[in-house]
């Protein structure tokens, strides 16, 4: 593919609920990772998300930390995260958006970091231990390769610091729909139904659910309370830790379908 699919877009897209699946880079290999992939963009996904491996993933629960201890045990580098990249856009121009540890990006360095992501065709970075406050260098490098920027929010998160994200994000506003780590759950808990809403009022960008969403179930409520986006990924890497890759297209299908709902209006 020669261009990639603009983020914004694809999350506005028909005024309908983006379906946004995670994987984790290199779990349980390189080559599954790419398969997989396609597998989730065959399935309907309209933006990727893709995890780098990284040894203390705070914001993560049990299920992603033990992919990226998959990953890690088998020899994975960040510069294979690249190298599945390419793969991934031999086929496909969707959205790509990258989640990572700042520690990952300064071992790096911020702007060879960026500069890789503009040469794959990256799309979006969020970077969960870094507040806005401390972000002037990745702020710039995002800027100079035209990187979205992307923050999360919670539902203790203030009025002030909301707006203070909101100056700072681009691309859409990552709503963490419960407090702790990543993770499967029950039901999308009505706390974050109120959340999707109130965030509704309070920024202009679009709105990403996260955290807990693993259920057709979850992704309507999300749906229906206006959210722009819809998060999943624990469903997702506990499937290929049970060695059950092959249901994961049909997966991706189930939960598409179940966000073509119209979105609600500020």
């Amino acid at each position: 593919m020669n261009k990639k699919t603009n983020l914004t877009d694809k999350i506005n897209r028909n005024k309908q609920t983006a379906f946004m699946p995670f994987i984790v880079a290199g779990d349980p290999d390189i080559k599954t990772t790419i398969k997989i992939a396609n597998d989730i963009i065959e399935g309907g996904a309209d933006i990727l998300e893709i995890g780098i491996p990284y040894s203390d993933p705070a914001a993560d629960g049990p299920t992603i930390q033990k992919g990226y201890k998959r990953a890690l045990e088998n020899g994975f580098k960040v510069k294979d995260t690249f190298k599945i990249i390419k793969e991934i856009r031999k086929k496909s121009d969707i959205p790509i958006v990258l989640m990572t540890y700042y520690n990952i990006i300064y071992q790096y360095g911020i702007p060879d970091f960026y500069k890789k992501l503009k040469q794959t065709e990256v799309n979006g970075v969020i970077i969960p231990d870094m507040p806005p406050e401390e972000s002037k260098s990745i702020t710039k490098a995002a800027k100079q390769n035209k990187i979205n920027q992307i923050y999360l929010v919670s539902e203790n998160t203030n009025q002030k610091r909301i707006q203070l994200i909101s100056e700072k994000t681009t691309g859409f506003l990552y709503a963490v729909s419960r407090l702790g780590v990543t993770g499967t759950r029950n039901e999308l808990p009505e706390t974050a139904i109120q959340f999707i809403k109130k965030l509704k009022k309070q920024t202009n960008h679009p709105i990403a659910i996260g955290f807990g969403i693993s259920k057709p179930s979850h992704v309507k409520s999300a749906a229906k309370a206006g959210a722009d986006g819809v998060i999943t990924g624990s469903a997702i890497v506990e499937k290929i830790e049970q060695n059950k890759t092959n249901e994961i297209k049909q997966y991706i299908k189930t939960m598409k379908k179940a966000s073509l709902i119209e979105i609600k209006q500020n």
